[in-house]
Formats: structure tokens, sequence, C-alpha cells
């Protein structure tokens, strides 16, 4: 395994970086440990959130160079890089208001005998981070700054294509005045991953990535009894039931569709269309989508860039010709160019198409004409994902009525784009386990201690 910056937009490979040695791995466990028992207990929570603090200021100040990182990267269109590195630094910042009100005692009214009793949340230790390419910056804040305030220490193994921005990360870390330990960035290859997560030093692992990713990491960490948090993509439905203003709607299922390329986990990637809706939806979207052509990532102007790599225009190139001979029909798109892939849309995918089973990771649509709102939700129901999900209609009612029906972690109504530092992520059956994020995303690496007193 090698870790290298590659452009996906030229095919340049920009530097590389050497994988980390055994013994340099033993002594990155060692610190985090150490900084644990040291650091973590010898400081308070608004220490913490101060440090915390600093790193959402230094991502501001640094904005510009970031965003240029990422889209040497993974072809991240510019305006939408400098957009993450924000939200990054609003993540940060949030945990750094909040992190003290949710590690507040909680008191439990007993129901026998005197005295009382509480729950305190403390830190469990090290912890793993195995972080994705596709948001190099949110991906990592969102699991490193709720944690450093409860006071574990992060060993971060990010993706092989995104060196250059785990090490910027690092350094900022550093900046911001956290001490050698706390935050580790490891250039670790897939069989010292399990070294890592089977050592005892080591108490949970969070991961963001594939299906076979996430089965694997589970299996190690189940076998050596650690926490595991996955996050692992999904195919979210796009329902729409009615609307007031079609333009409108086709617009945010375009954005839901193309947010970082097409290469984001809770995009919208099937659009389940009422049956009255259909034609017109269909067309539109189609027309909408054809005006959007993916262009050099460095431009502001950009929309839709590269995908990240020409393995991955590779594989869905490969997807959309599976789908097409298993009976789907090609109403748009399909093309590419290196890794430049064409705006794509598929419409007439059975179940027993394998399309059906997968997602899309790219700017790809597929299309569903549903009979009614039950059909509606059956269609969007039947995936192995349950990621995120969205629901258009101007019934408020139907809108509850949908969502509560709809098997995924997330449920937008009305609106696309719109996830939130303060806002809970994550989701169930394939798309993985536990929660990042908002009050729940602080609460998944912590000891909730009892405290009982007569």
């Amino acid at each position: 395994m090698s870790y290298a910056v590659t452009n996906p937009a030229t095919g340049e490979i920009v530097k590389t970086f050497e994988t980390i040695s055994e013994a340099d791995l033993e002594k990155a466990i060692a610190f985090a440990d150490k900084a644990f028992r040291e650091w973590s207990r010898s400081t308070d929570v608004q220490e913490r959130a101060a440090l915390i603090r600093r790193v959402a200021e230094l991502h501001v100040e640094r904005r510009q160079q970031l965003g240029e990182i990422i889209v040497r990267e993974m072809g991240k269109p510019i305006e939408q890089a400098l957009s993450e590195v924000d939200f990054a630094a609003a993540i940060y910042e949030y945990y750094a208001d909040n992190a003290a009100k949710f590690l507040e005692d909680e008191p439990i009214q007993l129901l026998d005998g005197e005295g009382s009793a509480l729950v305190r949340r403390s830190a469990l230790g090290p912890l793993l981070g195995i972080m994705p390419w596709n948001f190099p910056y949110y991906q990592v804040a969102r699991f490193a700054g709720p944690n450093l305030i409860i006071g574990n220490t992060i060993l971060l193994k990010h993706a092989e294509q995104c060196p250059e921005s785990s090490a910027a990360i690092e350094q900022i870390f550093r900046d911001a005045g956290f001490p050698e330990g706390a935050y580790v960035n490891i250039y670790a290859s897939h069989d010292q991953i399990e070294t890592v997560i089977a050592d005892p030093r080591v108490h949970g692992v969070s991961l963001t990535g594939s299906e076979r990713a996430g089965a694997q990491v589970a299996q190690v960490a189940g076998r050596h009894l650690k926490k595991v948090v996955l996050e692992l993509g999904g195919s979210d439905p796009f329902i729409l039931l009615s609307t007031d203003d079609l333009d409108t709607a086709v617009q945010n299922a375009v954005d839901a569709r193309l947010d970082n390329n097409g290469q984001s986990c809770n995009a919208a990637k099937r659009f389940v269309v009422a049956d009255e809706l259909y034609e017109s939806f269909l067309e539109k979207f189609t027309a909408k989508l054809a005006e959007i052509e993916a262009t050099d990532p460095t431009s502001a102007d950009s929309a839709l860039g590269p995908l990240s790599s020409l393995g991955a225009a590779d594989n869905l190139a490969e997807q959309v010709k599976r789908a097409v001979e298993h009976g789907a029909t090609l109403v748009h798109g399909g093309g590419r160019d290196g890794a430049f892939f064409e705006t794509t849309v598929l419409t007439d995918v059975t179940p027993e198409n394998p399309a059906s089973r997968e997602e899309f990771f790219g700017p790809v649509a597929q299309v569903f004409r549903a009979n009614d709102e039950a059909d509606a939700v059956r269609i969007a129901n039947d995936t192995p994902f349950g990621l995120g999900s969205y629901v258009y209609t101007t019934d408020k009612e139907q809108a509850m009525r949908v969502a509560d029906q709809i098997e995924a972690g997330m449920v937008f109504v009305n609106v696309v784009l719109a996830d939130g530092a303060e806002l809970p992520f994550g989701g169930i059956k394939r798309s993985g386990s536990g929660r990042e994020l908002g009050r729940f995303g602080a609460d998944e690496f912590v000891n909730k201690k009892l405290i009982r007193i007569g």
C-alpha cells in the first residue's frame, strides 16, 4: 500500500508518502496512551474545548490552503472544498460551545432506597479513526472534535489518496496546542490497522467507508471486544409525492445528486416519483442534469469535477454498463473522459437488476415511477442501505407519515443539503451503526459510569 496525492483531473502523481514503520506505529500508540493517561486526566473539559476552538480558528485562517489540497487529492470543485473547510470549522466550534453541557452529570430518580444516583460521562482512552477520501476535513472533524474534548486521544488513519490533507490536519492540532499523542496521523497499511485495533491500549474504532471495509473492521474489533461506529454509505431515496413548484423540486433533486461530484454517502441516488409527476419530472430533471458538464475543479465556476480517481470512474462505468445489460434504460449520459464522468440518468431499473442493490458513487441517478404513496415507500425501502432519505410533499401529515415508514437513519422533508453540526448523522441496515455529530455524536465513545450514593 502506498500513500500518494494523484490529481484525478490530470493523472499526475503530485507527491508520495511512506507507510509508517512498525517501530513508529508502536510509538504512535504509546504516545496516544501516554497523552490519555497524563494530559487527558490532568485537564478539564473547558481546557480541552479551548484547544478545539483554536482548531476551528486555524481551519478558517488556512481555508484557502486546505481547500486547494483536497482539490488536488480527490477532485472536489474548489468552492465546495472551501465550504467543506468552513463546515469542519463549524463542527469544532459547535463542540467547543456545547461539550460541557453534553458531559454534565445526569441524575437518576431512584425507585427505592435512600440517597441518590447519577451517570457521569468520562473518556475511554485512545481511539482509532479510519476516514474516507470524499470529505477529508469534515469526516475528521465529526470524529475528532467531540472525542478530544471528552478526553479520548486519537490515532487517525486517513484514506491512501489523502496524505497531504491528513498531514495538514495533524499540523493544525499541533499548532492549536495539543500535546504529543493527543492526535496522531498514521500512514498505516491494512495489516497494521488490524494491529492497532487489537492493541489493548486502543478502546474503540470509528470507520466511514465501504461495506467491505466496515465488515472487516467490525470483525477484527469484535474479536477484540472493541466498541465500533460504522458509516458505510447509502443509496438514499428522493421521494417526490406532490409539489407546488416542480422546477424548484427538480433543482433540489439535481443538487442532492451532484454534491461532491455525486460522491456523497447521503446524496440522493434513487428518485422515486409519483405517477402523475413522473414524466414531467424525468424530462426536466434529465434536461437540468444534461446542462452540467464536468470541468476543471480549480475553477470557481465548476459545479462538477472529476471523480476521485481513474479507478472510481472505471467502477462507475462498469456499474452503468451492467445496469443497462440487465434491462435498465440509459436516458442520458454514461460517457467519460478519464476520471471526468458525464451526468447520467437510468430508468426501468427492476428489483432483479444488480443496480437496484448497489450504491452508485458518482453523478448517476436512477428514476422510478411510483403508483401511490405506499408504492413509493416500498420502492424507497427496497435497498440493503438505510442512511438518509428525502421526502417532498405539500401535505404535512403525509410527510410525517412517510417519514415514519422510511427505513433510514435520517429523513429530510422538503429540503436538501441541510446537514448541520447539531444534527445526528448515521444509518441502519447495511449503512452501519452508531451516530456522529450533535449530542449523540458526543455519546458514542464515553464511559457512562453509574455512581450510586447511599
